[in-house]
């Protein structure tokens, strides 16, 4: 359930067509692009959207939720429906919580690597980090506008879970707006970000655990 669980927050369907690949140094030069975009993003806020659709069922399952970025290192992921819960990370340390049962933890990212994945995971995406996902994913271009990016799990044990990510940007190319997870099961997960606000202001407590 922690690994699925890992897996369903994150962590964008493809908008366009599939396409031949382009030649590795055309690839370069959006990867470039993307880096220089995202550079410049000091803060994002977003609602976003998550679409569940499980292989044994005919309902899809939507959540919502409000995700939260401030450079180089403050998070905050929170489900606000069916069940309000979440986590804040500022650094190594944070809070996650739960409004079922009204309780809120401390954690260290250190000392709990679940924990230390989800924040892996989150700061790559939104830092739009090119060279981590590299590293964990070979990556194949599927669409140039939107531009869209399908990500096939280099770690076997993932990949006996995942089967593949296809990620599409926004059309500055500055943030992820769209990710679908297809698990090898069958299931896939659809997360969509909307409402989003590039360098605005947020205060600290937004990078705080709520209080019951």
């Amino acid at each position: 359930m922690i690994k699925r669980f890992l897996w369903i927050t994150l962590l964008i369907t493809l908008c366009g067509g599939w396409i031949t690949p382009l030649w590795a140094a055309e690839l370069n030069d959006i990867f470039a692009e993307i880096k220089i975009a995202a550079g410049h993003t000091e803060t994002l806020l977003s609602d976003f959207v998550q679409e569940k659709n499980l292989s044994i069922m005919s309902e899809t399952l939507v959540s919502k939720g409000r995700f939260a970025y401030r450079k180089p290192d403050n998070l905050r992921w929170e489900l606000l429906t069916p069940i309000a819960s979440g986590f804040v990370l500022r650094g190594q340390q944070g809070e996650r919580w739960n409004s079922l049962s009204q309780t809120v933890e401390n954690y260290s990212v250190d000392r709990d690597p679940v924990m230390g994945m989800v924040a892996q995971q989150l700061l790559a995406w939104a830092r739009v980090d090119l060279d981590w996902l590299d590293a964990h994913y070979r990556m194949e271009l599927t669409s140039e506008v939107p531009l869209s990016l399908q990500l096939t799990p280099r770690d076997q044990g993932e990949a006996g879970f995942i089967n593949h990510l296809e990620v599409t940007f926004s059309t500055d190319r500055s943030y992820v707006e769209q990710v679908v997870l297809a698990e090898q099961s069958g299931d896939s997960t659809v997360l969509k970000f909307i409402n989003v606000v590039i360098n605005g202001t947020l205060p600290e407590a937004v990078f705080s655990a709520p209080v019951f």
